[in-house]
């Protein structure tokens, strides 16, 4: 009898087999419209939502944050500055929050049928991504206002780098995503954890405050270490004309992303193999 299709356990920690991905690409557009439609199904204002969510969130953030502490925003209006960071931090967090379910959401489908499993991490960072360019349209619908009434937004060059800081963003919420999927496998405390370290996570990135309303030498080199400070801060260089822009911030994050997303290719190979009697 031949066989089309033969299914060899992994023997390497660090494997992926792109081949085999992309031949399961029919099951991974399914699951991107799976995640679209699934989300806002049975609802009354349906994909509205994408629009609702980031502008009611930067209301609040005007209220609180501009009004209440008076943050400075680097004499932008509030609703294009805190856009601007809405939108990024949204799309990484609900990449990050998604996959780092991948394993306990997924357990009724991976203990009964073979795919590669990272099609599942993937298809959370893609359909998440048709989200943000919805999101970014709002952003860009705000950002043509104040440009026509005159408002002093100065965008330059740096903004070509856009599709370069989404995938970063990606790839970060992919690593970090895997990794801690892999380890709430056994240890479901960390699922709680986590929650509580996101939530943490965006104080300590420059959303909704600009980098150079940190005076404190020490605190802006912690803040270095976060390796989401310098894509904020370069995506509103480009767009905005406030902030600082690094060449070599934008290394360190890079680099970041490529050694997190080997150990997470490493450790959720690991994990994937064994999960089952875990789960």
């Amino acid at each position: 009898m031949d066989y089309t299709t033969i299914i060899r356990p992994q023997n390497k920690l660090f494997e992926i087999d792109f081949k085999e991905i992309w031949r399961y690409r029919d099951l991974l557009v399914m699951f991107i419209k799976r995640d679209i439609v699934t989300q806002y199904k049975q609802t009354i204002l349906g994909p509205t939502w994408y629009f609702i969510q980031p502008a009611l969130t930067t209301i609040m953030y005007m209220v609180v944050f501009g009004g209440i502490a008076g943050i400075s925003t680097d004499g932008l209006p509030q609703p294009l500055f805190y856009l601007a960071g809405i939108v990024l931090w949204q799309y990484f967090s609900e990449c990050l929050n998604k996959t780092s379910a991948t394993f306990t959401q997924n357990q009724h489908i991976f203990g009964k049928v073979y795919f590669p499993r990272l099609i599942s991490p993937l298809s959370n960072v893609l359909s998440n991504l048709v989200r943000m360019s919805i999101q970014f349209l709002l952003f860009l619908i705000v950002y043509v206002y104040y440009v026509a009434v005159g408002v002093d937004v100065m965008p330059n060059t740096y903004a070509l780098l856009l599709p370069l800081l989404i995938v970063m963003l990606a790839g970060l919420s992919l690593g970090f995503g895997i990794i801690i999927s892999s380890m709430t496998t056994k240890y479901r405390d960390l699922t709680i954890l986590f929650t509580f370290i996101v939530q943490l996570w965006m104080y300590a990135t420059p959303v909704i405050y600009p980098l150079s309303t940190i005076t404190n030498e020490k605190i802006r080199m912690l803040m270095g270490i976060n390796p989401l400070t310098s894509i904020f801060e370069a995506f509103k260089y480009g767009m905005l004309g406030v902030g600082q822009f690094s060449w070599g911030g934008l290394g360190y994050s890079f680099g970041f992303m490529v050694v997190l997303l080997l150990v997470g290719v490493v450790v959720f190979n690991k994990v994937q193999r064994s999960f089952m009697d875990t789960v």
